[in-house]
């Protein structure tokens, strides 16, 4: 069933786990992740930004089957954009009915920050959305981008940010990048930096850069009150790699079997993934979350 973020993720935070969010873009992306968190008995969030919409996942083609395949799961599905960093970006999010919105003011100085991320909270809260924020500096794994302990999430501002902003979530910076990592590189994290802020705001918290951080740094940040972990790049190098292991068995195949390799790529990680960040379970048979599970 389709579903508020926010309801998945004040699960996750009481029970102390993390829900997978995955960057997905067209239907058979959407039907792995859907579909994997279905036999797991798994919550999920399918999500998508601004510039992968723009380039194929057209708001007016996707979201018919998002909604539609979310709304048939028989587990929660929610439904989020990913790093909208314009208002116009949220405002048709809002509009299309996704059931959550990410505003990434987090280049701008603090108080413009609050300003665009309570201008989104204010718009998306009446209509029964939730909001996620970002506080810190997540950079470009390629590069490392000259990241500094200043670019992590200050846990007093953080504090001040999320008591003006009311936000569901927020992204937090503490050691993870976006994108493709160096080959072998694994990122040291700051796990005692993840404690304070989750000791001092008791909120659900989101870990941006969740593709190529190492099961391990996985598993101690759900531990340390990570309830929320975006994946983009490991889910699209699943369906990459997929499709290549079957051109190098059948270089005959057609695009219809590639499509349904990347599919079952997909999914076959998706799986995984769940049970790395403990999501497995958590939404038992007969419509109810699981409140027992260890």
């Amino acid at each position: 069933m389709l579903v508020s973020m926010k309801s998945i993720l004040d699960h996750a935070n009481e029970y102390n786990y993390g829900v997978m969010a995955v960057n997905s873009i067209n239907i058979e992306m959407v039907r792995a992740v859907i579909t994997a968190a279905e036999e797991e008995r798994s919550p999920i969030i399918v999500q998508m930004g601004p510039g992968q919409i723009a380039k194929h996942a057209h708001l007016d083609e996707i979201v018919p089957v998002v909604k539609e395949l979310a709304n048939k799961a028989t587990v929660p599905v929610a439904y989020n954009l990913d790093h909208g960093s314009k208002l116009e970006d949220e405002i048709r999010a809002i509009q299309y009915g996704f059931t959550n919105v990410m505003i990434d003011a987090s280049s701008l100085p603090f108080e413009k920050n609050v300003k665009e991320t309570s201008t989104v909270v204010s718009l998306a809260h009446p209509m029964g959305i939730s909001v996620e924020g970002e506080l810190g500096h997540v950079g470009q794994a390629a590069d490392g981008d000259g990241r500094t302990d200043n670019m992590y999430t200050n846990v007093a501002q953080a504090r001040k940010f999320v008591d003006r902003t009311k936000i569901d979530a927020l992204a937090v910076a503490i050691g993870t990048a976006h994108g493709n990592y160096p080959k072998g590189y694994v990122p040291v994290l700051d796990f005692n930096r993840l404690a304070e802020l989750k000791d001092e705001l008791q909120m659900p918290l989101v870990l941006h850069g969740g593709s190529g951080s190492g099961e391990e740094n996985l598993r101690k940040a759900v531990a340390g009150g990570i309830n929320k972990i975006n994946v983009c790049t490991d889910a699209f190098h699943a369906a990459k790699d997929a499709m290549t292991d079957l051109l190098a068995e059948d270089p005959k195949a057609d695009f219809l079997a590639l499509q349904m390799a990347a599919e079952a790529g997909v999914k076959k990680f998706v799986k995984n993934y769940i049970h790395i960040i403990g999501s497995n379970d958590q939404y038992v048979y007969g419509g109810a979350y699981s409140d027992s599970k260890e």
